[in-house]
């Protein structure tokens, strides 16, 4: 850092790049805040010791910002199901800790693949609502779509999630689950 440069001008001389970086991780709303969370990180940081690289430091603070938000948003998205549809298993209190994890990984696992077979603009809706808490008027305005076809989209998202999940649950075999969700006449993913 040269004498006279600031944390301060060198975060204005690399905002847009860290706007950018974020862009390419987190949905357009959080950026800004990403931005911002960013630039109070690092001044915490100086306050901790000196940073050698601030520029650098600055990109690799915003952008394990934007995983950490992309990380939370998956987990929101997994209790959120959990608790709209019921899906976690009813565990005893004495059960081992590991399997529960494993039980909730291979769920979490399920849905994901679940979400991955909706069709795009469907998926693409499901997700803005569910994983990033778009409105549905923000929705509507991101994929160029009227309200009501967004709220179609996400019931039907809603529906065939719950399908494959309970599938999946029932039958222990992914591809049973997946070809009746997917539907019949379709030869793989959307």
């Amino acid at each position: 850092m040269a004498k006279d440069e600031t944390l301060a001008d060198i975060f204005i001389g690399v905002r847009g790049s860290l706007a950018r970086l974020v862009s390419s991780i987190a949905p357009p709303k959080e950026i800004e805040d990403i931005v911002q969370e960013t630039y109070v990180r690092v001044c915490q940081a100086a306050r901790r010791g000196p940073i050698d690289q601030p520029r650098s430091f600055m990109l690799r603070t915003a952008r394990n910002l934007a995983l950490d938000y992309v990380k939370r948003a998956e987990s929101r998205l997994a209790v959120s199901m959990d608790e709209e549809f019921d899906l976690s298993p009813e565990l005893g209190h004495g059960t081992d800790r590991t399997y529960e994890i494993v039980a909730s990984n291979e769920e979490f696992a399920h849905f994901c693949e679940a979400v991955r077979q909706l069709p795009v603009q469907c998926r693409r809706a499901f997700v803005l609502k569910k994983v990033y808490g778009y409105s549905q008027r923000e929705i509507a305005r991101q994929l160029n779509i009227s309200e009501s076809t967004v709220e179609k989209h996400i019931a039907t998202g809603i529906k065939r999630c719950t399908l494959f999940m309970l599938q999946q649950r029932n039958s222990g075999s992914p591809d049973a689950g997946a070809r009746t969700v997917s539907g019949a006449g379709r030869g793989g993913r959307p």
